[in-house]
């Protein structure tokens, strides 16, 4: 079944600075408040300990905090995990304890001061060298990743249209970060991996509205850039809305039924997968367009001599 049963012909373009505008007060915010905020790293790049515990009935965050600090730990983090039975306690990293007697010496304290039952779930540990390690090799990753974008769009399309492309890609990185550093929600290595499947998913909606502008500046005659393109994004949009809107279900059904481990990955690429779908309309496009794209840069280029060869 489409999804408009009739072709669409909305003036996309003619909206297109007050999107790019929108788009620009969007990146500001978010640089500033990456300046002042920066990101709330978790554990994986700050290093640290991790221990999860679980309690038998409802556990007060107030009271663990409490305990903790007259255990000697009162620079911990703790958090609900999940259910409100289920607490999380992040521990920086500088104790005198070894990692192997910190997470006992925690749930014994816990234990003392618990009515219930209480149970040790897990201990992890990321030392902060391996932290810096892993900050280090994921801004590598990511540029890499846009490096490659840019080359690879340059050479299937046109220099224009690879800028273009990895504006949009830099626009939803850029907002997709300034919304954990606004909120001030844990970036861990899961919230890394979902801005590059962000990426990976932005390039993708832009690639197909790409291929269907070359496409209609090689065949049609009359029109002008602005027109071709606002045909091309309307033949494309029933495309686009429908991959953003089943890839939403997934991720939705991820955010709420996922549990807490995959929390911050899901709202990664769910801000990732709306601001993806406007950038490949009102940012990748109207960018080519800026730069002065025209049918001739997109016309195949005729070897010469190629007529010749067929002459008798």
């Amino acid at each position: 079944m489409q999804l408009f049963k009739k072709p669409t012909h909305f003036d996309f373009m003619a909206k297109r600075r007050l999107a790019m505008l929108f788009s620009g007060l969007l990146i500001l915010a978010s640089i500033g408040s990456l300046a002042t905020r920066w990101l709330n790293f978790g554990i994986d790049f700050t290093g640290g300990t991790l221990i999860e515990v679980g309690y038998s009935e409802p556990a007060e965050l107030t009271g663990v905090r409490e305990t903790l600090q007259a255990a000697g730990f009162g620079d911990a983090v703790v958090q609900h995990f999940g259910t409100a039975r289920d607490v999380l306690i992040r521990l920086p990293t500088g104790k005198d304890v070894s990692k192997a007697k910190l997470g006992d010496r925690v749930v014994e304290s816990l234990r003392q001061a618990a009515s219930g039952e209480l149970s040790l779930r897990r201990v992890e540990f990321v030392g902060p060298q391996v932290g810096d390690e892993l900050k280090e090799d994921g801004g590598l990753a990511m540029l890499i990743a846009l490096g490659a974008i840019l080359i690879y769009v340059a050479l299937r399309f046109e220099y224009r249209f690879a800028l273009g492309a990895v504006a949009a890609l830099f626009h939803d990185v850029f907002i997709t970060l300034g919304f954990f550093s606004l909120l001030g929600l844990e970036f861990d290595l899961t919230v890394l991996a979902a801005l590059l499947a962000v990426i990976g998913y932005s390039l993708n909606d832009t690639i197909v509205v790409f291929d269907r502008i070359r496409e209609n500046f090689r065949k049609m005659r009359k029109g002008s850039p602005v027109e071709i393109i606002n045909l091309s994004l309307n033949q494309t949009l029933a495309r686009t809305l429908m991959t953003s809107f089943t890839t939403l279900l997934v991720l939705l059904a991820l955010f709420i039924l996922g549990g807490e481990l995959i929390h911050s990955f899901a709202t990664a690429l769910i801000v990732g997968v709306f601001v993806g779908t406007y950038s490949s309309i009102y940012v990748a496009s109207p960018t080519a367009l800026v730069l002065g794209v025209s049918k001739a840069d997109l016309m195949p280029v005729k070897k010469e001599g190629a007529g010749a060869d067929a002459r008798p």
